[in-house]
Protein backbone atom coordinates (compact mmCIF):
# COMPACT_ATOMS: atom_id res chain seq x y z
CA UNK A 1 0.00 0.00 0.00
CA UNK A 2 1.15 3.56 -0.73
CA UNK A 3 2.39 5.67 2.18
CA UNK A 4 1.18 9.15 3.08
CA UNK A 5 3.55 11.33 5.12
CA UNK A 6 1.57 13.80 7.22
CA UNK A 7 3.84 16.71 8.18
CA UNK A 8 2.82 18.69 11.28
CA UNK A 9 4.84 21.80 12.20
CA UNK A 10 4.24 22.60 15.88
CA UNK A 11 5.01 25.75 17.83
CA UNK A 12 3.46 26.30 21.27
CA UNK A 13 0.36 24.18 20.68
CA UNK A 14 0.16 22.33 24.00
CA UNK A 15 -3.59 22.93 24.26
CA UNK A 16 -4.46 21.31 20.92
CA UNK A 17 -1.73 18.90 19.83
CA UNK A 18 -2.99 15.78 21.60
CA UNK A 19 -6.52 16.06 20.20
CA UNK A 20 -5.12 16.93 16.77
CA UNK A 21 -2.91 13.83 16.76
CA UNK A 22 -5.88 11.69 17.79
CA UNK A 23 -7.90 13.07 14.89
CA UNK A 24 -5.02 12.49 12.47
CA UNK A 25 -4.62 8.90 13.59
CA UNK A 26 -8.37 8.25 13.36
CA UNK A 27 -8.85 9.94 9.98
CA UNK A 28 -9.58 7.70 7.01
CA UNK A 29 -6.92 7.79 4.28
CA UNK A 30 -8.23 5.37 1.64
CA UNK A 31 -5.42 3.59 -0.21
CA UNK A 32 -2.66 4.89 2.08
CA UNK A 33 -0.79 3.96 5.22
CA UNK A 34 -0.20 7.09 7.31
CA UNK A 35 3.14 8.15 8.74
CA UNK A 36 3.09 11.17 11.05
CA UNK A 37 6.11 13.48 11.11
CA UNK A 38 5.95 16.18 13.80
CA UNK A 39 8.45 19.03 13.97
CA UNK A 40 8.57 20.81 17.32
CA UNK A 41 9.70 24.21 16.10
CA UNK A 42 11.29 25.51 19.31
CA UNK A 43 8.19 25.42 21.52
CA UNK A 44 8.49 27.06 24.94
CA UNK A 45 5.10 26.22 26.51
CA UNK A 46 5.63 22.56 27.37
CA UNK A 47 4.61 21.25 23.96
CA UNK A 48 7.96 19.47 23.60
CA UNK A 49 7.55 17.46 26.79
CA UNK A 50 3.98 16.58 25.85
CA UNK A 51 5.12 15.36 22.43
CA UNK A 52 7.72 13.17 24.13
CA UNK A 53 4.94 11.52 26.14
CA UNK A 54 2.80 11.04 23.01
CA UNK A 55 5.49 9.77 20.64
CA UNK A 56 5.03 6.06 21.24
CA UNK A 57 1.25 6.26 21.55
CA UNK A 58 0.87 7.81 18.11
CA UNK A 59 3.97 6.31 16.48
CA UNK A 60 5.42 9.72 15.69
CA UNK A 61 8.59 10.61 13.89
CA UNK A 62 9.54 13.53 16.13
CA UNK A 63 12.00 16.20 15.00
CA UNK A 64 13.09 19.29 16.93
CA UNK A 65 14.40 22.77 16.29
CA UNK A 66 16.30 24.40 19.14
CA UNK A 67 14.61 27.72 18.33
CA UNK A 68 11.54 28.87 16.47
CA UNK A 69 12.48 28.95 12.79
CA UNK A 70 9.06 29.11 11.15
CA UNK A 71 6.57 26.91 9.32
CA UNK A 72 8.54 26.70 6.09
CA UNK A 73 11.71 25.64 7.90
CA UNK A 74 9.76 22.97 9.79
CA UNK A 75 8.24 21.61 6.59
CA UNK A 76 11.65 21.43 4.92
CA UNK A 77 13.10 19.56 7.90
CA UNK A 78 10.27 17.04 7.74
CA UNK A 79 10.65 16.57 3.98
CA UNK A 80 14.20 15.35 4.57
CA UNK A 81 12.78 12.50 6.63
CA UNK A 82 9.71 11.78 4.54
CA UNK A 83 9.99 8.54 2.60
CA UNK A 84 6.42 8.06 1.43
CA UNK A 85 4.65 8.39 -1.90
CA UNK A 86 2.63 11.48 -0.96
CA UNK A 87 2.99 14.39 1.47
CA UNK A 88 0.22 16.29 3.24
CA UNK A 89 0.73 19.40 5.38
CA UNK A 90 -1.32 19.58 8.58
CA UNK A 91 -1.37 22.49 11.04
CA UNK A 92 -1.12 21.65 14.74
CA UNK A 93 -4.18 23.64 15.83
CA UNK A 94 -7.77 22.49 15.30
CA UNK A 95 -8.74 24.92 12.56
CA UNK A 96 -8.64 22.15 9.94
CA UNK A 97 -10.31 18.76 10.37
CA UNK A 98 -8.41 15.61 9.36
CA UNK A 99 -11.79 14.09 8.50
CA UNK A 100 -11.25 15.92 5.18
CA UNK A 101 -8.31 13.66 4.26
CA UNK A 102 -10.61 11.30 2.39
CA UNK A 103 -11.91 14.16 0.25
CA UNK A 104 -8.40 15.35 -0.57
CA UNK A 105 -7.19 11.85 -1.41
CA UNK A 106 -10.25 11.16 -3.58
CA UNK A 107 -9.11 13.99 -5.87
CA UNK A 108 -5.47 12.89 -5.79
CA UNK A 109 -4.05 10.62 -8.45
CA UNK A 110 -1.84 10.28 -11.54
CA UNK A 111 -3.64 13.12 -13.32
CA UNK A 112 -3.91 15.35 -10.23
CA UNK A 113 -0.70 14.99 -8.22
CA UNK A 114 -1.19 18.30 -6.34
CA UNK A 115 -4.40 18.93 -4.40
CA UNK A 116 -5.25 21.88 -2.13
CA UNK A 117 -8.11 22.01 0.36
CA UNK A 118 -9.85 25.35 -0.13
CA UNK A 119 -11.71 27.21 2.58
CA UNK A 120 -13.33 29.39 -0.07
CA UNK A 121 -15.22 26.60 -1.80
CA UNK A 122 -18.34 25.39 -0.06
CA UNK A 123 -19.44 26.75 3.30
CA UNK A 124 -16.33 26.79 5.50
CA UNK A 125 -16.12 29.23 8.39
CA UNK A 126 -14.29 32.52 8.03
CA UNK A 127 -11.87 34.17 10.46
CA UNK A 128 -10.97 37.80 11.05
CA UNK A 129 -12.20 39.88 8.10
CA UNK A 130 -8.83 41.55 7.57
CA UNK A 131 -7.08 38.20 7.35
CA UNK A 132 -9.78 36.65 5.18
CA UNK A 133 -9.57 39.44 2.64
CA UNK A 134 -5.79 39.53 2.93
CA UNK A 135 -5.68 35.90 1.92
CA UNK A 136 -8.04 36.54 -0.97
CA UNK A 137 -5.85 39.44 -2.09
CA UNK A 138 -2.71 37.28 -2.07
CA UNK A 139 -4.56 34.61 -4.02
CA UNK A 140 -5.71 37.24 -6.54
CA UNK A 141 -2.14 38.53 -6.97
CA UNK A 142 -0.75 35.05 -7.56
CA UNK A 143 -3.53 34.21 -10.02
CA UNK A 144 -2.89 37.45 -11.89
CA UNK A 145 0.87 36.92 -12.16
CA UNK A 146 0.80 33.19 -12.86
CA UNK A 147 -2.36 32.86 -14.95
CA UNK A 148 -4.01 30.58 -12.38
CA UNK A 149 -7.56 30.36 -11.06
CA UNK A 150 -7.06 29.27 -7.46
CA UNK A 151 -9.27 30.28 -4.55
CA UNK A 152 -7.10 29.72 -1.45
CA UNK A 153 -3.30 29.60 -1.71
CA UNK A 154 -2.82 30.02 2.05
CA UNK A 155 -4.74 26.90 2.99
CA UNK A 156 -3.02 24.54 5.41
CA UNK A 157 -4.06 21.48 3.39
CA UNK A 158 -1.55 20.99 0.60
CA UNK A 159 -1.26 17.43 -0.75
CA UNK A 160 1.64 16.63 -3.08
CA UNK A 161 3.10 13.63 -4.76
CA UNK A 162 6.31 13.37 -2.77
CA UNK A 163 8.76 13.80 -5.62
CA UNK A 164 7.05 17.01 -6.73
CA UNK A 165 7.24 18.88 -3.42
CA UNK A 166 10.77 17.62 -2.80
CA UNK A 167 11.83 18.87 -6.21
CA UNK A 168 10.56 22.43 -5.77
CA UNK A 169 13.70 23.68 -4.05
CA UNK A 170 11.79 25.26 -1.19
CA UNK A 171 13.69 27.89 0.80
CA UNK A 172 11.10 29.94 2.74
CA UNK A 173 11.29 29.79 6.52
CA UNK A 174 7.98 31.33 7.55
CA UNK A 175 4.33 31.36 6.53
CA UNK A 176 5.38 32.58 3.08
CA UNK A 177 6.02 28.88 2.47
CA UNK A 178 2.47 28.83 1.07
CA UNK A 179 3.18 31.42 -1.62
CA UNK A 180 6.56 29.92 -2.48
CA UNK A 181 5.27 26.35 -2.78
CA UNK A 182 2.30 27.44 -4.90
CA UNK A 183 4.32 29.66 -7.21
CA UNK A 184 7.04 27.07 -7.73
CA UNK A 185 4.46 24.37 -8.39
CA UNK A 186 2.87 26.46 -11.12
CA UNK A 187 6.25 27.51 -12.53
CA UNK A 188 7.17 23.85 -12.76
CA UNK A 189 4.13 23.17 -14.92
CA UNK A 190 1.99 21.32 -12.38
CA UNK A 191 -1.71 22.13 -12.13
CA UNK A 192 -3.28 22.44 -8.68
CA UNK A 193 -6.67 20.86 -8.02
CA UNK A 194 -8.80 22.40 -5.27
CA UNK A 195 -11.48 20.70 -3.19
CA UNK A 196 -13.64 22.24 -0.43
CA UNK A 197 -12.66 21.62 3.19
CA UNK A 198 -14.08 22.64 6.54
CA UNK A 199 -12.49 25.37 8.63
CA UNK A 200 -12.95 26.46 12.25
CA UNK A 201 -10.97 29.70 12.66
CA UNK A 202 -9.50 30.44 16.04
CA UNK A 203 -8.81 33.79 17.66
CA UNK A 204 -5.53 35.32 18.78
CA UNK A 205 -6.49 34.56 22.38
CA UNK A 206 -6.63 30.88 21.40
CA UNK A 207 -3.13 30.98 19.93
CA UNK A 208 -3.48 32.18 16.34
CA UNK A 209 0.00 33.15 15.19
CA UNK A 210 -0.07 34.64 11.69
CA UNK A 211 0.37 38.42 11.60
CA UNK A 212 0.04 41.20 9.04
CA UNK A 213 3.79 41.16 8.38
CA UNK A 214 3.37 37.60 7.13
CA UNK A 215 1.00 38.90 4.47
CA UNK A 216 3.66 41.33 3.25
CA UNK A 217 6.22 38.53 3.11
CA UNK A 218 3.75 36.45 1.15
CA UNK A 219 3.20 39.26 -1.35
CA UNK A 220 6.90 39.87 -1.91
CA UNK A 221 7.42 36.13 -2.33
CA UNK A 222 4.80 36.01 -5.09
CA UNK A 223 6.42 38.90 -6.94
CA UNK A 224 9.92 37.53 -6.53
CA UNK A 225 8.91 34.08 -7.75
CA UNK A 226 7.20 35.54 -10.81
CA UNK A 227 10.11 37.67 -11.95
CA UNK A 228 13.15 35.85 -10.53
CA UNK A 229 15.12 33.99 -13.14
CA UNK A 230 17.58 31.29 -12.11
CA UNK A 231 21.21 31.93 -13.07
CA UNK A 232 22.37 30.32 -16.26
CA UNK A 233 24.40 27.20 -15.90
CA UNK A 234 27.94 27.56 -17.16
Amino acid sequence: MAKLDIIIPVYNERATIEELLQRVRDAAAPGFDKEIIVVDDGSTDGTGALLDSLQDRFGLILLRHDRNRGKGAAVRAALERAGGDAVLIQDADLEYDPADYARLLAAFGPGTPVVYGSRNLGAAGQGYALYTWGGRFLTFCLNLLFGAALTDINTCYKLFRADIIKGLGLAADGFEFCEEATAKTLRSGWAIKEVPVSYRPRKFAEGKKIRLRDGWRGFTTIVRQRFWKPPRRS
